[in-house]
């Protein structure tokens, strides 16, 4: 059966749209099938192949009529269902990666019954299991990315629980990315006002986990989650929710962790946020251009090109090789990942900006103009001599001509 479902997979990748008449007849089948297997879990390989037939059967009608997702909807929710009441744990974490590639199908909002089961997906008891874990927040993130709006208005009550998930995760070391995932949908996605009330213990948790437990993966995500905030929220928006939790804490955040790590961060995605976020502390954070936190701009600005123009700094700390091993309980059922439910890479600023460092320039050519003579001095005080040659080719690759003459004195 293992063989036949293979040439299945195989024979549906080449066929592609020319097979999408004959799809239905093998849904239904395979939902037989699945329903008859699931009381005796016993094959993996025939159980995996059998998920990722289902998944290569969404995408391929899916693509060719997006509105064919209700149809698999009604063909799979029942034989769902029964694996999530019965827990059948071999097969749960196949069914939230099939449900998030049938919810991401949808263009609009969330159709009321995977908001009856969102509840569900928050008990603690599926999170105790490191086998569900990935798949459980993926399906999380389509639900934010789908139907924010509508948690925000008829699950406002359920958000302490989506938070108190973030919690749990991020105290694990094994799992503290998959946190990181949950919170940055959440802030990306989330209505502002919905979230105002959670923010600012949002980022005690994480410095308690920073003082308590620092790694270099944490710190990574840390990053990337402190520069999409600024993004969403704005510079200053940033700037006092640290002063907020501890006076000066902005300037230790910058000095002790956003300068010298940003070169740590890895993932082209990743980058551009970090790259984005530290424009905008740059260049759109008044504290930065007339307090103490002045000292800090240039080091900013330094430690911004390091990422734009140098290797990935990828050293990790011996005693981090087995936080993996150390932090995952006695065998549990593993995450096994379908390949045919992938999902995209998302660019959270693709549409506000395609390249970074154009953006800088364009940025301090802003900023140059509206505060005159103060961006040269800044520039001229620390930036070494090779930062300084590959920002005056950003200003010309974005024709900032004033901005050029302004910071570099070119007459």
């Amino acid at each position: 059966m293992k063989k036949h479902l293979k040439i299945i997979l195989r024979s549906f990748s080449l066929l592609q749209e020319a097979i999408i008449p004959y799809i239905p007849t093998l849904i239904t089948q395979l939902t037989q099938k699945l329903l008859a297997v699931s009381k005796n879990p016993s094959k993996p390989h025939f159980n995996h192949y059998m998920f990722e037939a289902i998944c290569l059967s969404i995408r391929i009608t899916c693509k060719a009529n997006p509105a064919a997702v209700v149809n698999f909807e009604e063909a799979l929710f029942l034989v769902f269902t029964e694996i999530l009441q019965n827990d059948v744990q071999e097969f749960i974490p196949y069914v939230f990666q099939v449900m998030s590639l049938l919810l991401e199908t949808h263009k609009n909002d969330i159709p009321s019954s995977y908001m009856a089961l969102f509840p569900h997906l928050l008990q603690p008891v599926l999170w105790e299991r490191t086998g569900n874990i990935p798949a459980l927040v993926r399906l999380l993130q389509a639900f934010l990315e789908r139907g924010s709006n509508t948690i925000a208005s008829a699950a406002a009550d359920k958000i302490p629980g989506l938070l108190g998930v973030f919690q749990k995760l991020i105290a694990s070391k094994a799992n503290d990315h998959q946190g990181f995932y949950l919170l940055n949908s959440i802030i990306e996605h989330m209505p502002p006002e919905s979230v105002d009330q959670y923010r600012k213990q949002i980022f005690i948790l994480l410095f308690q986990r920073l003082q308590n437990s620092k790694t270099t993966k944490f710190i990574k995500s840390f990053l990337v989650f402190i520069n999409l905030y600024c993004i969403k929220y704005g510079a200053l928006a940033l700037q006092e929710i640290f002063d907020g939790i501890q006076p000066k804490m902005f300037g230790m955040v910058l000095e002790k962790i956003i300068i010298p790590e940003i070169q740590k961060v890895s993932g082209n995605v990743e980058k551009k946020i970090c790259a984005v976020g530290i424009t905008k502390l740059l260049t759109e954070c008044p504290p930065m251009m007339d307090t103490e936190y002045t000292k800090l701009w240039t080091p900013l600005l330094q430690s911004l090109i390091g990422p734009f123009e140098l290797p990935e700094d990828d050293t990790i700390p011996d005693e981090e090789h087995f936080i993996d091993i150390e932090d995952t309980p006695g065998y549990q059922t593993a995450f096994s990942q379908l390949a045919f439910a992938g999902k995209k890479e998302h660019d959270p600023v693709g549409q506000m900006v395609n390249n970074p460092k154009i953006h800088l320039a364009q940025s301090l050519h802003k900023l140059s103009t509206a505060c005159p003579g103060r961006v040269p001095s800044m520039v001229s005080t620390s930036l070494n001599a090779e930062a300084l040659q590959y920002l005056q080719g950003y200003l010309q690759a974005a024709q900032c001509d004033t901005a050029l003459k302004c910071i570099f004195l070119i007459g």
